[in-house]
């Protein structure tokens, strides 16, 4: 696997890292770029190509007449009262029979931005890859998504953390029990949104059939003999400190008898699935992953 070639310094791709992190502000994330801005390149530039193109990342349209996408808000009593999320399930799979056909479900998380539009191009693939997907947005109680990945980390910070988990608790379980889903559901999510998925491995026991993090936080050791979930991990090989992460939790999951795989890609930093950030996406790893998680979700939520 060849790593994507970048005309970007990996040094500038981890300093974006730390600043959408919240490791920094804008200003101070401007000034890092400046040791940069040589050979005909300017900071500003720079923070051009390292900010997300949504629109040129998009691989299924909205208005796509294969697919049926609708916004949802469910009620999250033990969270923030209720939460909003992008609901999208293929046409195809209603048009033969009178009532909707039963799909599995899969559970999309967001990064620390909120539900931005490429977590929702997100859930489309899967729904063009034959499940119903639910993405909620973790910044419902403070207004949503902004329409701004700057601003959404900011919103992000001011959201309960705790509550905010206990939303996506509630998010999944409004998946599983829909008529139109056959009650197996899978979780996936980047970054914030990976850990995510392990948690609700490890809060949803066997009501989750599978779980795909992409470089997301791992379980506390004595919570992973809650989970039930087939794991199937995801890590850049210079995303070094959360692949770090990958040795122990892969022997703790053996040790509770949970069936589980891990891939680190040669060459990938954090976030390289995600196409919208083409100087952190890196394509033969994206799709390595993707597929491999497509796979996953089929064997583990259709049997």
């Amino acid at each position: 696997m060849e790593p994507t070639k970048s005309k970007v310094p990996l040094e500038a791709v981890q300093l974006y890292n730390v600043f959408i992190h919240g490791g920094m502000s804008r200003r101070d994330f401007m000034g890092g770029l400046q040791k940069f801005a040589i050979g005909g390149l300017t900071a500003a530039a720079l923070m051009e190509a390292l900010m997300p193109n949504y629109a040129a990342a998009q691989q299924v349209a909205p208005t796509d007449n294969r697919i049926k996408a609708s916004y949802e808000t469910i009620p999250s009593p033990n969270g923030n009262g209720y939460i909003r999320g992008y609901l999208v399930r293929p046409i195809s799979a209603d048009t033969r029979n009178a009532t909707p056909t039963k799909l599995p479900g899969v559970i999309v998380v967001h990064e620390n931005r909120g539900l931005n539009p490429h977590i929702e191009d997100v859930a489309r693939r899967f729904a063009m890859a034959n499940f119903m997907a639910f993405a909620p947005d973790g910044l419902t109680s403070v207004g949503g998504f902004p329409g701004d990945d700057y601003q959404g980390g900011q919103l992000f910070g001011k959201v309960n953390g705790a509550k905010m988990t206990e939303d996506m608790v509630a998010a999944a379980l409004w998946l599983k029990n829909r008529a139109d889903c056959t009650g197996k559901i899978t979780a996936t999510g980047f970054c914030y949104g990976g850990g995510i998925a392990n948690t609700l491995a490890v809060r949803l026991g066997a009501d989750l059939a599978a779980a795909a993090p992409f470089y997301g936080g791992v379980p506390q050791a004595a919570d992973v003999a809650k989970i039930k979930a087939a794991i199937l991990v995801h890590h850049g090989e210079l995303d070094t400190r959360t692949a770090a992460t990958w040795p122990a939790y892969h022997t703790a999951l053996d040790a509770a008898g949970v069936p589980n795989e891990g891939h680190v890609y040669p060459g990938a930093v954090h976030g390289f699935h995600c196409d919208a950030t083409p100087e952190r996406y890196n394509k033969a790893a994206a799709d390595f992953a993707w597929n491999r998680t497509v796979e996953w979700f089929n064997q583990y939520a259709r049997a």
